[in-house]
């Protein structure tokens, strides 16, 4: 059974593969030994943290398989980004240059450095191992993350916001790093994706450019990826696109990935989610149960999985299984929400 649960110390190495696996673009994780085990330290510290309001920290997760502990992915989400270093994004925005004299109207898209999306909750660092993809974990990677937010609410933001990894090609290209970035940078796709990902943020305010950026002189190669998302990302982009994420017109400032947002009272698994009580039993799942996300209560040691169930209004059988997989015993308060149909995008 694949389960959800918040990574720990021993995950370190797994930690590594992925960085390893998930390639250049995937900055939230550096493929740095040391930087990941920061990442994980602060993770299980901020778990145990009891304080209740949205700080800079990331809860990771990863998805195991209970029967023999193999991890296959890794989740996180970050309670609140840019109050401990600035968060850069572009935005699209318009510029009108016009002459009366002329009879000339002239509207050009521009791209504007700004800081927009700071204090919000940020879903990050979403990888499902190549070799587990098609399965249907990615889209219990994905929501679970909505149900411990839906559970802890005091600790997010009211907005919530997820970057998604812009397009390269089969050589690890960027054109839009070509076109903009490297003009500044003085320096590889890579290096500066690396950069950002070890949090040495303060380097893009001394060296991109500070005014509005005209779209139209920038390549045709670069133009035609802004906004365009890494064929590896589209999955993931789809689901959070029907859970209610919209793109606002915000990009990378890197690769020129969309960023979608979306207040939590948004998101249909957090709105639709409620509590039950849970009892156990060993009878069959009947015809006519349905597919749902399953989560305990807890924060340190939240588990989450998914299950076919027919609960009523306050109540939930389950069986023993799926009690062991959640750790949770009879009478105990669970927190759940239906699937929609096709849920298994983003696996």
């Amino acid at each position: 059974m694949l389960r959800i649960r918040p990574i720990d110390m021993d995950d370190h190495a797994l930690l590594q593969t992925v960085a390893t696996e998930s390639g250049t673009g995937f900055t939230s994780l550096p493929n740095d030994a040391e930087l990941l085990a920061q990442k994980i330290e602060r993770s299980v510290e901020a778990l145990r943290s009891t304080e209740k309001k949205p700080l800079p920290v990331t809860y990771l997760f990863v998805m195991e398989e209970t029967g023999t502990g193999e991890v296959l992915g890794t989740c996180g989400v970050t309670a609140a980004v840019g109050l401990d270093a600035p968060w850069y994004h572009y935005h699209i925005g318009t510029i009108v240059h016009a002459s009366h004299q002329f009879n000339i109207h002239n509207e050009f898209q521009t791209l504007y450095l700004c800081n927009d999306y700071t204090g919000s909750s940020e879903l990050c660092s979403l990888f499902l191992r190549p070799d587990y993809r098609g399965r249907g974990g990615g889209g219990l990677l994905s929501r679970s993350r909505f149900l411990f937010m839906a559970e802890h609410p005091q600790r997010f933001a009211d907005r919530i916001i997820a970057e998604m990894r812009g397009f390269t090609d089969q050589h690890d290209r960027n054109p839009f790093w070509e076109g903009l970035g490297q003009h500044f940078f003085s320096m590889q796709y890579q290096q500066a994706d690396f950069l950002t990902g070890s949090g040495n943020k303060v380097v893009i305010a001394e060296l991109m450019p500070k005014h509005p950026i005209y779209i139209h002189l920038l390549p045709e190669e670069a133009q035609a990826v802004i906004g365009r998302v890494h064929p590896n990302t589209e999955p993931a982009c789809r689901l959070l696109q029907s859970e209610g994420f919209r793109y606002e017109n915000y990009v990378d400032i890197f690769d020129a990935g969309p960023t979608l947002a979306a207040r939590p009272n948004e998101v249909r698994a957090i709105r639709r989610s409620r509590r039950a009580e849970v009892f156990i039993d060993t009878a069959p799942v009947p015809p006519d149960a349905r597919d749902f996300l399953i989560s305990n209560t807890r924060c340190q040691g939240f588990r989450c999985t998914q299950a076919r169930l027919n609960p009523s209004l306050n109540r939930v059988r389950v069986s023993p299984e799926l009690a062991a997989c959640l750790e949770v015993e009879a009478g105990e308060t669970v927190r759940l929400v239906s699937l929609p149909a096709h849920s298994g995008a983003g696996g």
